[in-house]
């Protein structure tokens, strides 16, 4: 949680909460839908083992997001609900297209169909 709660998206989403509340209130997101609290944080920072910094980090980053991006793709995500960093883990879009999505979503409300 204090990976989340010190990040600039928290910091964002909770602009009002001290550092310490982004954490319990990320700590509280895990119980209720723990994929789309992770996917905030780098992987990395989830810790992955003991020898994580033994390896090749460019390649444990790549391998840890695709496993992230499967996981996401495998739960599936509901689009009138998902925050951008959950859409974008999504196969086939980005951050940008994820805070698209969500812009539009805000503005039009919920999408109807597919």
């Amino acid at each position: 949680a204090s990976v989340y709660s010190a990040s600039e998206l928290a910091a964002r989403e909770f602009p009002e909460l001290d550092v310490s509340l982004r954490g319990a209130v990320s700590i509280a997101r895990r119980l209720q839908d723990p994929l789309a609290e992770l996917v905030k944080i780098d992987p990395k920072s989830i810790g992955v083992g003991q020898y994580q910094h033994d390896v090749n980090q460019g390649r444990l980053a790549k391998s840890l997001d695709a496993v992230v991006e499967d996981c996401v793709n495998a739960v599936g995500v509901d689009v009138n609900t998902a925050s951008a960093p959950l859409l974008a883990r999504i196969s086939g879009l980005n951050a940008t297209l994820a805070g698209n999505i969500v812009e539009y979503r805000n503005a039009k409300g919920p999408f109807r169909s597919r």
